[in-house]
Formats: structure tokens, sequence, C-alpha cells
């Protein structure tokens, strides 16, 4: 193909997503587009103006008067809300649910997703997130669809806070992931899918060097016209 390929990356929380979408980019000269964390700035904002997620009026009008933007970085992508950094503060699990909470609302969803469609209109981009392979890119040239175990996904989320000074019970974590799993693959607008055209990983039993190292053979092989 003339072009490099959009390669979208789908799967539910704590899968290994944005670790793998991360390296893929980096080692194949890519560009990453962090699209979940554009949603937890969204749900970071409605939680700081004590605004309800079921007031989809509210959300709307301020989807409207906010700006959420990325800039690349030596760490990866920079998140900022209405012209502020805010990377590391939407990675708790409060706004972890209300990232969820928020991405359900339609107004919320057609906003963003017209701006990750602009972002990777001319290929050569990393995309993960819950749609990218059915509503953001759903011609993505490479489409992959990442998952683990529901207790593999707590530890890893457990260590992850612990490693940012925050704690919280392993049972704890089990139960807020099994419970956004649910939401979001039975959310009426665009629920998390597996694309019958998706590279299939379980992650659960592999490290992040073999999981990009499967995506990229993936990548490679569309490139070369392979299927």
């Amino acid at each position: 193909m003339s072009r490099k390929p959009v390669i979208a990356i789908d799967g539910p929380a704590a899968s290994g997503k944005s670790t793998t979408a991360r390296m893929v980019a980096q080692k194949l000269g890519y560009l990453y587009i962090d699209t979940g964390a554009m949603y937890r700035a969204a749900g970071l904002k409605a939680l700081r103006l004590g605004i309800s997620f079921s007031d989809r009026e509210a959300i709307a009008k301020m989807m409207e008067q906010t700006d959420i933007s990325q800039k690349p970085s030596s760490q990866g992508p920079l998140t900022f809300l209405d012209g502020v950094d805010v990377s590391g503060l939407i990675r708790s699990p409060e706004v972890s649910q209300a990232a969820s909470d928020i991405s359900a609302i339609t107004s919320v969803r057609q906003r963003l997703v017209a701006l990750q469609q602009q972002m990777g209109r001319g290929g050569g981009v990393v995309m993960e997130g819950r749609d990218i392979t059915t509503v953001v890119f759903p011609a993505a040239e490479v489409k992959v669809f990442m998952k683990a175990s529901i207790q593999e996904r707590a530890f890893r989320r457990k260590a992850e806070l612990e490693a940012k000074g925050m704690t919280m019970d392993l049972k704890e974590l089990e139960k807020q992931i099994e419970a956004r799993d649910r939401q979001d693959s039975q959310r009426d607008d665009s629920p998390l899918t597996c694309t019958p055209d998706s590279l299939v990983i379980d992650t659960s039993t592999l490290t992040i060097d073999q999981q990009v190292e499967l995506v990229i053979a993936r990548a490679e092989k569309v490139q070369k016209g392979q299927s």
C-alpha cells in the first residue's frame, strides 16, 4: 500500500491497549493518539462542575465550551483540558468511571470522534479505545482487539495506582472493572465490540514486548499487501 496504515486497537479497561499502542507508534514512527484520555478529560470536567451524567443537555452544553487536545512528549501524549495539562489527574478510579459514563453520551462521542478522525485521516497513526475499529476508523487497515482476565487487569491497575502513590483494594478494583466492562459492552451508543476482521490478542500471559511484536507483524503484513 502507498501510505502508512491506520492501526486501530480496541479492548476493555487495563487490557494493555495504551502501553502497546504507544510502543507500536514509537517503533514504527507513527503518531499515537490516546483517545481514552480525551474521554477521561471530559469526564474530569463534568466531575469538577458537578454535572450529572444523566443531564444530557448540560453535558452537551459543557462540551460545546470544552477544548480537549493532545501534544506529543517524551513520556507519551500530554492531554490538555481547556489549555491546562491534566495528564496526571485523569488516571484515578473515579475519573475512569466518569470516562465510561460520559462516553455513553452521543453528543460527547460525536464531537470527540470527529476530532479523532481528523487527526488520523492521513494514516500513519495508532489509536486505541473502545470503538476505534467500529466507529472512528471502521476502514482501518489494521484492527486489533486486546483482552485479558478481570483478575489480571485488576492486578495491573493496582500496580499502576500504587506507582502513583494511590492504594486500592484488589477485590474492589475487580468489581469496578467488571462493572465498567458491562457498561461499555451494553451501552446503546458505540458499545465495545470485537469486529470479525480484528486480530484478537489475549494479553493475560503476554509481555508488553510480545504484544507489540504481534501488532507490528500484522501491520507489516498489511503494508506488504498480505492478509
